[in-house]
């Protein structure tokens, strides 16, 4: 019994590192959301100041997206090989986000709000891979859980982050607001990669070109992988149609000042803090599909109902509604390709399906915008929905085996069933 001792001992401090390592990530990718999410709120005073049509203004989020895109796959090779330079990633793209939005504050031209656009999109790129498999390796047996632990991060970042940049832009001009936000960028990346560092000192990798080309081809040889990242592809190009046109569509439409812009984006998110643990739990217990499928058919639903009410309060309510659903399926749909993936390259994995979603969805606001000119932001929002009932449609498709036999001991949780 005396020897027992040390060990639990052992085993309670790991527990706790693990939990340290999924809190101070939880709280980088609030950080991370926050600065994603500022640049939905201050886009109808670029627009205004440029005089940006509505193609151009699609074009901004196309150059976000490919800037993602280009640097996925590279930034998950980074992740599985680098390990022991993952804190420098993470703050890296914190640090990018600031500097983004300084280069925002004194663009003259459409042209560097592009550029502008792009680091934006890069610090997206950095942070996930390493975040992402870091936290599906530490907690593989509660691997929906603690990714969906991640996203509520991402869920406080994207409802309080509008709220607080509305409210300020009532007060200040948004290239102001733009440049204060490179110090704390500056300053949070420092103390990321002063408090990760040691989480991530351990360990070496050996990853060669030969185990990252095999971790892709034992994806691309899962026809149910490739389902599940095609569902998501369809869920992707309908979010990004909505996060383009819903603030045009707040500000223009129904006339909302950046406040309550800034507070109707934020209900878009607000709901997830709350649904995606359960969501997560819910998904390790059963099984992905039984959490996603009648996800997707509801969100389709409330995209078919967005535009039906005036401004007021069911409109509010529509968006929260929304909100239970808008980021967290993507966490796991992401949980299910993980599951299959090797351990040597969960980070190649995870950009891997990114890089595939974001090549599908790269049109998607080109399209949405050619939508809008012709039609208006009302069959915006029902080609949103048909796109979510494709995603519904596909996952009837998908076979997910049920998930309750694969939890035990450990993953950083304590103890299982």
């Amino acid at each position: 019994m005396a020897q027992d001792l040390p060990t639990q001992r052992y085993q309670s401090k790991s527990q706790m590192e693990k939990r340290y390592l999924l809190g101070t990530l939880t709280l980088g990718h609030t950080v991370i959301h926050w600065y994603q999410q500022m640049f939905p709120v201050i886009l109808p005073l670029i627009r205004a100041d440029l005089g940006l049509t509505y193609v151009q203004v699609s074009g901004l989020m196309t150059a976000k997206q490919a800037a993602s895109g280009l640097l996925t796959l590279p930034s998950g090779f980074a992740a599985d090989a680098f390990n022991k330079h993952k804190a420098v990633i993470l703050g890296s793209a914190l640090a990018m986000g600031g500097l983004a939005y300084f280069l925002a504050s004194i663009a003259p031209t459409y042209f560097w709000v592009l550029v502008f656009l792009v680091m934006l999109g890069a610090a997206s790129a950095l942070w996930h891979p390493s975040s992402v498999s870091t936290l599906s390796l530490q907690f593989s047996n509660r691997r929906g859980t603690a990714l969906a632990l991640h996203g509520v991060g991402a869920s406080i970042g994207d409802s309080v982050g509008p709220i607080c940049v509305g409210a300020l832009l009532v007060l200040v001009g948004w290239r102001d607001l733009a440049q204060w936000h490179l110090i704390p960028a500056l300053v949070l990346a420092l103390l990321m990669w002063k408090t990760v560092h040691k989480n991530y000192s351990t360990g070496t990798s050996t990853l060669s070109r030969r185990s990252y080309f095999a971790g892709i081809k034992g994806i691309l040889v899962r026809p149910t992988i490739f389902m599940v990242m095609l569902a998501s592809s369809f869920v992707g190009m309908a979010r990004l149609s909505v996060t383009t046109f819903l603030p045009l569509y707040l500000a223009e439409e129904m006339g909302y000042s950046s406040f309550w812009l800034g507070f109707h984006w934020a209900l878009l998110y607000a709901m997830g803090m709350f649904s995606q643990p359960l969501m997560g739990i819910l998904s390790d217990k059963f099984s992905r599909k039984t959490v996603l499928l009648p996800s997707f058919a509801t969100l389709g639903l409330l995209y078919l109902a967005l535009p039906m009410p005036g401004p007021g309060i069911s409109l509010a309510l529509i968006i929260s509604a929304m909100g239970l659903f808008f980021y967290g399926t993507g966490n796991i749909a992401t949980a299910a390709v993980l599951d299959v993936a090797a351990d040597q390259v969960q980070g190649t994995t995870q950009s891997f399906m990114s890089l595939f979603q974001q090549v599908v969805t790269l049109p998607a606001p080109l399209i949405a915008g050619w939508i809008v000119t012709q039609f208006g932001y009302t069959v915006v929002f029902y080609y949103a929905s048909g796109l979510l009932f494709s995603a519904a449609a596909v996952w009837l498709l998908i076979h997910i085996p049920n998930r309750t036999g694969a939890l035990g001991t450990g993953g950083g949780f304590g103890r299982t069933r």
